[in-house]
């Protein structure tokens, strides 16, 4: 052979084997890239005496890893994790890398049960939305379930404070406003029935305790539900709820629009500021009070209980109008007639 012909064997040779090592890492980089593109939490069990081979086996036989072969190696020859027993919630949009950190990490373990506090004046959304970040269940089930006409008329069948008008198709989400605002403990794997049954379970309570008073009202409880839910928008202090609640059915009495600018900011859905809430008064939607008489169609957010008994038993007073110092210190000021209001938006208004 020739030496030229051996220079070219040996090049030849060395191209075939760059390509080798190049498509095994190749295989190798995409072995250990997310299973999934989006945020997929699952809850996964180490235990005490687990080690390399039995976790990367359990992380590939639950989906949470592409390949427990290579993600053993990966950890025995890169890695090297010293990993911890608990229960950790992992999310299939990770790399086995970040994977791997999140399990030795003490602070990422997760007890059985977990404290949510739901905010009082809280939209569905985002109590699916905080719910889902520490719980198992998505804010899609959730959202979907509240939302569920076969699940909502067993809710109305056990409950009386739900009826047939939260089955309204125009209702953005058929259980909003009846979601109570509180600090609960869940199961971290508890479903999406379980925790709405929780919620629902509270809003029971609140029912019950003022039954008497929902009954006794001429408004029916999915109004009074509603209106308690503009007020808690408006205010959410108790004193001023009262007031506030009084003017609604001081409107109502009169047939004068609720003219509300928070049942704009529910008709918007997503908006950046108040000021959007006040420009786009004519928005066509059945949440809309400048542009619709009487009670919207249903509650605009989940109120708390304080807005709830406010609208129950508001306090009389003969105004008509009222608006907060969004300038200043957020002081609310009303007035019995257009010209006190109008002044009053001078005066506290204009920036």
């Amino acid at each position: 052979m020739s030496r030229m012909k051996k220079k070219h064997k040996i090049l030849s040779l060395f191209i075939v084997l760059l390509l080798i090592m190049g498509a095994s890492g190749f295989y190798l980089n995409q072995q250990l890239k997310p299973m999934s593109k989006e945020s997929d939490i699952v809850l996964f069990l180490v235990n005490a005496d687990d080690n390399l081979t039995t976790i990367t086996k359990a992380l590939e036989a639950e989906d949470i890893i592409k390949s427990a072969d290579i993600a053993k190696f990966y950890g025995r020859f890169i890695a090297k994790p010293q990993f911890i027993a608990g229960n950790f919630q992992l999310d299939r949009s990770k790399s086995v890398g970040e994977i791997f950190t999140d399990l030795q990490n003490q602070d990422n373990i997760v007890k059985n049960d977990v404290t949510i506090t739901l905010i009082p004046g809280s939209w569905a959304k985002d109590m699916a939305k905080t719910l889902s970040s520490k719980l198992l269940v998505s804010e899609d089930e959730l959202l979907t379930l509240w939302s569920d006409e076969t699940f909502i008329k067993e809710m109305i069948s056990e409950y009386e404070f739900l009826t047939d008008d939260i089955l309204n198709q125009n209702l953005r989400v058929y259980l909003e406003g009846y979601l109570a605002p509180n600090t609960y403990n869940f199961y971290v794997d508890a479903t999406a029935q379980d925790v709405t049954r929780v919620l629902l379970n509270q809003t029971n309570k609140i029912f019950n305790e003022h039954r008497a008073d929902f009954l006794a009202s001429k408004y029916s409880i999915h109004e009074i539900f509603t209106l308690a839910s503009i007020t808690q928008y408006e205010s959410g202090d108790f004193e001023h709820d009262q007031i506030i609640a009084g003017i609604w059915y001081n409107r109502l009495d009169l047939n004068m629009k609720l003219q509300s600018s928070v049942t704009v900011c529910y008709s918007l859905y997503e908006y950046t500021n108040w000021q959007e809430c006040e420009t786009n008064i004519n928005i066509d939607s059945p949440f809309n009070t400048y542009l619709y008489s009487g009670i919207p169609i249903g509650p605009i957010l989940n109120p708390g209980e304080g807005s709830i008994i406010a609208t129950l038993k508001p306090k009389a007073t003969d105004y008509l109008y009222f608006i907060a110092d969004v300038y200043g210190d957020n002081t609310i000021y009303y007035a019995k007639t257009f010209e006190e209001h109008n002044a009053n938006v001078n005066k506290y208004l204009r920036p």
